[in-house]
């Protein structure tokens, strides 16, 4: 039987999941509460709403029609941007949030398990490792790879993130990240055809996207040939992979299968949900992840 693990992030005073239910989700982020559409939290809320109005500085609504998009409705405290600490003990990154037009705060903080992950192992490889992040977003995985001693390439198509990203990096005290404005996809296919390895690689992919030029991309036809190109640029004996799903209804076995079939064969593989744990102890899932180690 295959052994499915949940992670949750442990110990971040920063962040907290306050309720979940009726396809929402009440947040904690530093001292600042938000309420946004969650579409995997199918289940009833343990709060009354006038508690989440209460408690909540501001409150996304969907515009009709859009599934993601619409407008933050903030109380007078609210501020548009603010920042918040991630710290652990070989992590100390500071990210800025902002209320996005797609519900979006410019923070996916079930990833500091991977972020933990991806330290730990630029730790064990030694040196100055060469990792590469794709659909790098924000750059939360960029800074924990930087911060643990890694030469870092971070790759997203929009360039406002990428300038986000560079805040981040600046506010945690850290430097010389290799910033690519680029399409995913186009840019590996250039890596390959230079004949670079990486140690590390790391992908975020959406299920739907565009590049800076209008590329399309579409996670079910556009991921096996990414990851057929990704397989030629890791280093086959030092290195490891991190690949996340958020699409709903896709397993992590997708994302285990695809990997064996076209990467050398790994030491230490791990795969499941990333997860957190609400304050009536729902468990609401986050995203899929595969994670796999040569080291």
């Amino acid at each position: 039987m295959e052994q499915i693990t949940l992670l949750t992030p442990e110990n971040w005073s920063d962040y907290e999941l306050i309720d979940c239910g009726d396809f929402e989700k009440l947040e904690r982020f530093g001292k600042y509460i938000t309420a946004r559409p969650e579409p995997q939290s199918i289940w009833h809320k343990s709060l009354k709403p006038e508690e989440w109005q209460e408690m909540a500085g501001a409150y996304f609504e969907k515009t009709k029609g859009s599934e993601d998009k619409g407008q933050w409705h903030c109380k007078p405290q609210m501020p548009d941007s603010w920042w918040v600490n991630y710290r652990s003990k070989r992590l100390n990154l500071d990210m800025r949030l902002g209320l996005t037009s797609f519900k979006h705060v410019g923070l996916f903080p079930e990833q500091a398990a991977n972020w933990e992950f991806i330290a730990d192992c630029v730790h064990r490889i030694g040196g100055v490792p060469k990792v590469l992040n794709l659909f790098a977003y924000t750059g939360g995985a960029t800074l924990a790879a930087k911060a643990a001693g890694a030469e870092v390439t971070h790759v997203d198509s929009v360039k406002q993130v990428v300038t986000w990203a560079r805040e981040n990096m600046e506010r945690s005290q850290l430097a010389d990240v290799r910033w690519m404005v680029d399409d995913v996809s186009t840019f590996v296919k250039r890596e390959v055809r230079r004949g670079k390895l990486y140690n590390g690689i790391i992908l975020d992919p959406p299920a739907y996207g565009r590049g800076p030029k209008g590329e399309k991309w579409i996670l079910e036809t556009d991921l096996t040939p990414l990851m057929e190109n990704c397989a030629k640029l890791l280093d086959p004996e030092n290195g490891f992979v991190v690949l996340n799903l958020y699409s709903m209804g896709l397993s992590p076995l997708l994302g285990r299968t695809l990997i064996r079939q076209l990467f050398p064969k790994f030491k230490k593989e791990e795969l499941g949900e990333l997860c957190f744990k609400d304050r009536f102890g729902k468990v609401l899932p986050l995203g899929e992840f595969f994670r796999a180690t040569v080291i």
